[in-house]
């Protein structure tokens, strides 16, 4: 059984899953779907929101997923650290600033790009040579 879009020709932000169902369910769901003037995948999907939305309102689960948080932010200071001291920084490399990319072109009809490594020029300069 697939699950997709209702009706949507694009495949963008839909995952397909694939399930295997016991006959007995399949037959069962099948019938539902067949009362209730609908699909099996909207049944499949509307029975997985309510599980989803159960889920939430578990706090055994949400202690948990404070857990992984925290071993999220553990990790991630673990490999600060390790770039630090790898290359002497005390602090992170700050991303470009919003501005900057905000900022109007000037009167150049081309901003400066930057530039390719010397093997990559010689690359497209060779290539250049030989089909002269």
């Amino acid at each position: 059984m697939s699950l997709t879009d209702n009706g949507s020709t694009g495949r963008s932000g839909v995952k397909t899953l694939g399930i295997r169902l016991e006959p007995d369910l399949h037959a069962q769901l099948s019938l539902i779907a067949q009362l209730r003037s609908t699909t099996i995948t909207d049944e499949i999907k509307a029975a997985l929101e309510a599980h989803v939305t159960a889920a939430k309102s578990l706090p055994e689960l949400s202690g948990r997923a404070d857990a992984v948080l925290a071993d999220i932010d553990r990790d991630a200071s673990a490999r600060r650290a390790a770039i630090a001291s790898l290359f002497g920084t005390t602090e992170p490399a700050a991303p470009a600033a919003p501005a900057e990319a905000a900022e109007p072109p000037t009167g150049d009809p081309e901003p400066p790009a930057p530039q390719p490594s010397g093997r990559a020029r010689g690359r497209r300069g060779g290539s250049e040579e030989a089909g002269s």
